[in-house]
């Protein structure tokens, strides 16, 4: 358990560093690296086959110590170049490189927009200097704890009847699951409600399908996806743990292009098209039929299906404005029967889904300043009902967002953002029961404002400083100040070193349970915001044969963190009765138990993302430890799913050009027909409370009866035996024409 008073001296003294970290380089003298004679550079580099932006693209200025990355829209900016003949190179994995020669004079603005090549097969060693700085730049500009996938690496994993994003992240260290019928993240030691899930910039606020088994995003409509596992700049928050940002595809500008897949389960299909010379247009959609075949013939089997589908358009307005209009929609549908031979048959029936939609305009404002606007809407409901005891249930979330985001790129040595964000939301549980009603309906409305500066006072150390406010109005007011501060130090030309820390606030909770969905509750009087503090130090290394060597140490420390209590019934307060005299509940007083926990670990992963091996390896040793007021005797408890060892390993080989390579012979120039695909985890065993014992007791001598009384065990005070899996998958994909065929 925490010391309270010690937590929010850290607090304070956390900001007050924050605070002088941001005003410090507007004081310092001399801490600009710009130039008398500089121009800047700046445009979008985009795929030619498809002309779809492409996100972290490297571009560096070749013989020189400049170079940034693009942004999620493919935008990059290059402050303060010096003057004369210069080369630029444009890297992305995957593509081949492009080399682009212009002349740079004092105080121009120069717009290059280019287009990179698809490349079948990467280079296995590194050549020139350019690529090694491609590399080394990517990984100095990538924030700490940060990961990200494309939809390759997603799509050439082993699968479980289909590709799914969220079991891919589970094969990276620090990101556990429950169990394998459970697609939910576990980051860090943080539970799932504790992670910000977005769908191009709109809020997701129940990501899984089939209870779990299933995630809601469709890898075949995926771009990219980044994950934050700790650490996040001050443009996040409303989460403690995590942040998973998935950006779907944009559309094909060049051409129509279609792909179709089935596996045992589901059908899935994907569209993209051209929207004249400035525009594309994406659709995806995607359905179970096993209620149609599996459930026919076999009796155990519950009648179950979902569909989930999106739409994404793109617009380029001009050359400075872009539009994105993106929306997704799923729903899943479960009828259970709890004996079909019965005269009456009982049983219970549930349907949740989720509905988004966003508009984001995307400006050039100038050369160095870039930003957008959102207009985002999302929709989280769900309805159940337990016919053999009469209850009638609704849980609904509604969030509609109005958000800005801007960036400006001052010189080499500043770049400033700030944005804001405004939420209305409407967050309502029903339950209808024969001795009365709980209704818990909040509107609450969630303002932000965030400002980070980054400031590189050389070319090998940069600081990044920031500070995000949030105001929750609920039938409460909540006013909090959220710091984060982030360093890296480049220790030598292949050798990052970084750290980061930051406190964060969530103000929405979420209530697990087994059989029907999780249901949200807003913070109010009777619920305070949850808070953490993230410390984090890493270590980053460019190896030989373009691989990649990470190690993050970390702890996190909880406040105000809520578990559901099972015996809550007992502890609701009525506030009115309906018309019958059955008492009607209106507050979630009694529904949690809160307390404080913390986290501590260590994780190491080797990564090779080119060349005809890729994958990686990662190992992680943690330990999580919460504590509940009256939980356990007031001990602290590891919770269900701390694991202490993990290793993951993940492997993808070409095999035609792996064996050419082991023969000595030179690759193909193009990717092999053959693909062998393995993931192995190693874990050690989860907790598990250990059954207690019960005994009858008189009550008393003048009162002849007896008692039931329990005896718990301490919670989670065992362990399971380790656990092991290995998955391997063989595909083979062929050409004809202008069709594929891929099956593994």
């Amino acid at each position: 358990m925490f010391n309270r008073t010690l937590t929010g001296r850290a607090l304070r003294s956390l900001a007050a560093c924050i605070s002088l970290s941001i005003i410090a380089p507007v004081l310092t003298p001399g801490a600009s690296l710009a130039q008398d004679s500089a121009g800047t550079v700046s445009g979008f580099v985009r795929d030619s086959s498809t002309g779809e932006p492409l996100i972290a693209a490297t571009v560096i200025v070749v013989d020189q110590p400049l170079g940034t990355i693009t942004n999620e829209s493919g935008y990059y900016v290059l402050p303060r170049v010096p003057t004369g003949e210069i080369t630029l190179a444009f890297t992305y994995i995957g593509f081949a490189q492009l080399l682009r020669s212009m002349t740079i004079t004092t105080d121009t603005n120069v717009r290059t927009d280019v287009r990179l090549q698809p490349h079948a097969v990467e280079a296995e060693e590194i050549v020139i200097r350019a690529d090694s700085m491609r590399t080394v730049e990517t990984l100095y500009q990538k924030p700490i704890s940060q990961v990200r996938l494309q939809a390759r690496q997603i799509n050439a994993m082993p699968q479980v009847a289909e590709a799914d994003l969220m079991r891919a992240l589970q094969t990276l260290p620090g990101v556990l699951p429950l169990s394998d019928f459970s697609s939910a993240l576990y980051v860090r030691g943080g539970t799932p409600d504790q992670n910000l899930y977005m769908i191009d910039g709109t809020d997701v606020y129940n990501p899984e399908h089939t209870f779990g088994i299933f995630s809601t995003f469709n890898t075949d409509a995926i771009k990219q996806v980044e994950l934050s596992k700790g650490g996040f700049g001050a443009q996040y928050g409303g989460r403690l743990s995590s942040v998973l940002s998935v950006t779907n595809l944009e559309g094909n500008r060049e051409e129509f292009e279609g792909t179709a897949s089935v596996s045992l389960l589901s059908a899935k299909s994907t569209l993209q098209m051209p929207l004249g010379d400035r525009g594309s247009l994406s659709g995806s959609l995607r359905r179970t039929y096993f209620d149609q075949t599996i459930a026919k013939t076999i009796d155990d089997v519950p009648d179950y299906y979902f569909y989930d589908g999106n739409l994404k358009a793109f617009l380029e307005l001009s050359d400075r404005d872009q539009l994105t209009l993106s929306t997704y929609g799923g729903r899943d549908f479960l009828d259970v029967v709890f004996n079909a031979d019965a005269t009456d048959q009982t049983g219970f029936s549930v349907d949740w889904g989720n509905k988004t939609g966003s508009a984001r305009w995307t400006r050039v404002i100038t050369p160095k300043t870039f930003g957008h606007l959102w207009v985002t809407g999302s929709r989280f409901s769900s309805d159940f009902m337990l016919e053999i005891a009469d209850v009638v249930e609704r849980n609904f979330v509604s969030d509609i967002t109005v958000k800005g985001e801007f960036e400006s790129h001052r010189s080499q040595s500043f770049v400033t953002r700030f944005g804001f964000e405004r939420k209305d939301l409407n967050v309502l549980f029903r339950q209808d029961f024969p001795e009365g009603l709980i209704e818990v309906n909040h509107r609450p409305e969630h303002y932000v404002f965030y400002s980070q500066l980054a400031w590189r006072p050389g070319a090998r150390w940069e600081l990044e400083g920031g500070l995000r406010f949030n105001r929750f109005d609920s039938d409460e007011t909540f006013h909090d100040i959220a710091p984060r501060l982030a360093l890296k130090h480049r220790l030598t030309d292949t050798i990052n070193l970084r750290a980061s820390t930051g406190v964060y606030y969530q103000y929405l909770h979420r209530i697990p349970r087994f059989i029907a969905t999780d249901i949200w509750i807003a913070s109010n009087k009777d619920l305070d915001p949850s808070r953490a503090i993230h410390a984090i130090v890493g270590y980053q290394q460019e190896l030989r044969n373009n691989f990649q060597l990470e190690v993050e140490a970390y702890w996190k420390g909880y406040e105000e963190i809520y578990e559901f209590n099972q015996t809550f019934l007992t502890k609701l307060q009525e506030t009115s009765h309906d018309e019958e005299g059955n008492p009607v509940f209106t507050n979630a007083k009694g529904i949690f138990n809160n307390g404080d926990g913390q986290s501590i670990g260590l994780e190491m992963m080797l990564r090779k993302d080119s060349g005809a091996l890729t994958g990686w390896a990662a190992y992680s040793i943690a330990r999580t430890e919460y504590g509940f007021d009256g939980i356990n005797g007031n001990r602290d408890f590891t919770p269900r799913h701390d694991r202490t060892h993990v290793v993951n390993l993940v492997a993808n080989v070409d095999m035609a050009n792996a064996w050419r390579k082991l023969h000595g012979q030179p690759k193909l120039g193009v990717r092999g027909p053959w693909r062998l695909s393995s993931s192995f985890v190693y874990g050690s065993g989860q907790p598990i409370t250990e059954p207690g014992s019960a005994y009858f007791v008189r009550t008393s001598p003048a009162q002849p009866g007896t008692m039931l009384r329990y005896v718990p065990t301490l919670i989670n005070n065992v362990r399971l035996p380790a656990y092991v899996r290995l998955d391997v998958s063989l595909t083979w994909k062929g050409d004809f024409g202008s069709w594929t065929a891929a099956p593994y």
